[in-house]
């Protein structure tokens, strides 16, 4: 956890007069009036002459990141009982996962995407009535093409490469492209951008000359990890992807897919970065854009993959809360 005036120390003992609360299971903390100690998982963290009303505030968060890692792990467990080995398994365990994906990674960017129509889409391949843009249809098509065709790729646990980076983008934005990307630029679904656009309040993004050079970097260095702190290792792939910004257009839902990707193929739970929580979404990559720090990131993509699998698969109840503390 970081923050202003706390610091990373073993553990150590303290002489002030202090009290015990006990909080969730291997967890611990100590309220005094100079100081602040917490404990998780035998880790202390230290806050120097804090009040006692402050030191509460501070421990109360350190407290819901207790659980909610608490949470997360839980999350990760239940993925990993699915022991999920054939494409049936993963329609099997993605039933609802697939759509509420594809409805909120299209409604991020186009808001005329309705659930409704999405869910149509994937159960029964056509749309009644619809009066809307034909773009939102196709989008929401080439999501469930999308779907089908990286099924056997993460049971195979393909590595990230350039080939199937480019290939995620042609599926998801065939007939996608607007007249001034595709008849005057003339650039293509599956190609990478030939004039150099840029994105987010400090405008970032590689330059198209530079894209095939600065994607292979990424690529090479998240598929060279071998840690244990994929969700992490996901997060940074995910956000350097957005800064370089490959495609003319669709670089959201294509990163969205890739996250997911890479979070499969190394056993970890996929999750739907939900449309009504987009203003954090966006926060959290403009810091990495400003500071190249993922921490908000990550802390963002554990809480999404709470909130998709409570919702998917009814953990709710079996989740610990955080909104009592």
């Amino acid at each position: 956890m970081s923050g202003g005036g706390v610091a990373l120390i073993g553990l150590a003992a303290h002489h002030t007069m202090s009290k015990t609360y006990p909080l969730i299971h291997n967890t611990w903390y100590m309220i005094t009036t100079q100081s602040l100690y917490y404990g998780f998982n035998g880790t202390v963290l230290l806050s120097s002459d804090e009040t006692a009303t402050h030191g509460i505030i501070r421990i109360t968060a350190c407290a819901k990141e207790g659980i909610q890692l608490e949470k997360y792990h839980k999350v990760l467990e239940l993925w990993r009982s699915y022991s999920v080995e054939s494409t049936a398994d993963l329609d099997k365990y993605l039933s609802s996962f697939r759509i509420l994906f594809a409805y909120n990674s299209g409604k991020i960017e186009n808001d005329e995407i309705t659930y409704h129509d999405t869910r149509e889409i994937f159960e029964n391949g056509k749309v009644s009535g619809f009066t809307g843009s034909p773009r939102a249809l196709f989008e929401q098509q080439n999501q469930k093409l999308c779907y089908e065709f990286l099924k056997e790729r993460i049971i195979k646990k393909e590595p990230l490469s350039t080939e199937l980076i480019k290939e995620i983008h042609r599926v998801l934005t065939m007939g996608t492209y607007d007249e001034r990307r595709y008849i005057v630029n003339e650039e293509r679904p599956g190609e990478y951008k030939k004039h150099d656009y840029v994105t987010g309040t400090h405008e970032v993004g590689s330059a198209a000359r530079d894209v095939e050079t600065d994607l292979v970097a990424l690529i090479d260095e998240v598929n060279g990890y071998s840690g244990e702190e994929v969700l992490k290792a996901a997060a940074y792939l995910h956000a350097r992807f957005e800064y370089i910004h490959p495609f003319a257009d669709g670089n959201g839902r294509v990163g969205r897919t890739l996250l997911n990707h890479y979070l499969m193929t190394n056993d970890h739970p996929p999750l739907i970065i939900y449309d009504e929580d987009k203003r954090v979404y966006y926060d959290a990559l403009q810091e990495y854009d400003e500071s190249e720090s993922i921490d908000r990131l990550v802390s963002f993509l554990r809480e999404q993959c709470e909130k998709t699998w409570e919702k998917t698969a009814g953990l709710h109840a079996a989740l610990p809360k955080i909104d009592k503390l």
